[in-house]
């Protein structure tokens, strides 16, 4: 038996069905966002009500196998959808060693190019695959049953092109669950997040820190707008960059909002009923 989630491009113009295997024993009530601690990086996963499977981002080695293989039922090799924010090492890099190990349906990424042998090994993997291939753009929403998440940059395709600051060509997506809302955005820079809340509401539960809470993110009107309850900071222990900055946990400690690490926390992992949120920390 085969299920579907579907792709709405820019609002509707073009619908796309993208099958994936049905796993009934993945079928819950709730949805499930694990923030793995990856080191200084990013892996999120997902698993919806619907028992869709969802990877963003894998950090920067292959640590995320031990995660996944933790949270997935034993056995299980399929992964229904792969997104790579931005082809930095930090979030692709992994990802290379799950394309290898891991049958995965449909991949979405941003389509920068990069000169570097990483970058030409996961373009070599990704067209070895029998996945559908999409290049996110700013307009998409993909509907998994009862939950579904909107793209909210890059504003336009960027398939093929280049970049000087391949941060701020990041996926950003808002995830929706009934009355929850999670904000994930890559490493986006100010300009973005400024550009984001001047088109875009925001307003969101739980915010995945933009570039490991680096000051080159985290503009304090984006925060306001975003309003989040949980601010969650992927980095990595004693990380040479300083990440978190203090400038960052300023901000978001200015709003009041509660702030999980992975480099003190470990993975975090977020539960929600649709109305409640529990988090649950390894």
């Amino acid at each position: 038996m085969r299920k579907s989630f579907i792709l709405i491009i820019l609002g509707g113009l073009i619908l796309l069905n993208v099958l994936a295997w049905d796993r009934a024993f993945n079928n819950t009530q709730e949805l499930e966002v694990s923030f793995f601690d990856v080191g200084q990086g990013d892996a999120v996963f997902i698993q919806t009500p619907a028992g869709y499977q969802i990877l963003i981002d894998g950090g920067p080695n292959g640590v995320v196998l031990d995660k996944l293989a933790e949270e997935m039922p034993l056995g299980d090799r399929t992964i229904d959808l792969i997104i790579l924010t931005h082809p930095e090492h930090d979030h692709y890099g992994g990802l290379i060693e799950v394309l290898e190990q891991y049958q995965v349906e449909n991949i979405l990424w941003n389509g920068i190019i990069r000169e570097t042998a990483e970058f030409k090994e996961w373009q070599k993997l990704i067209k070895e695959k029998d996945a559908r291939i999409i290049v996110a753009q700013a307009g998409q929403r993909i509907i998994f049953k009862t939950t579904y998440m909107e793209v909210l940059h890059p504003f336009e395709n960027l398939e093929a092109q280049t970049s000087k600051s391949v941060n701020n060509t990041s996926i950003v997506l808002r995830l929706v669950f009934q009355d929850n809302s999670f904000l994930l955005t890559g490493d986006a820079f100010k300009a973005v997040e400024k550009e984001l809340a001047a088109r875009n509401e925001l307003a969101s539960d739980v915010l995945k820190v933009g570039h490991h809470g680096s000051k080159t993110s985290s503009a304090e009107e984006f925060i306001q707008k975003v309003s989040p309850e949980i601010a969650i900071i992927s980095c990595g222990s004693n990380n040479s960059y300083g990440h978190p900055h203090e400038e960052v946990l300023a901000v978001l400690e200015k709003f009041a909002i509660r702030i999980l690490r992975t480099d003190q926390d470990g993975d975090i992992k977020v539960v929600s009923d649709g109305t409640e949120l529990q988090i649950i920390n390894n």
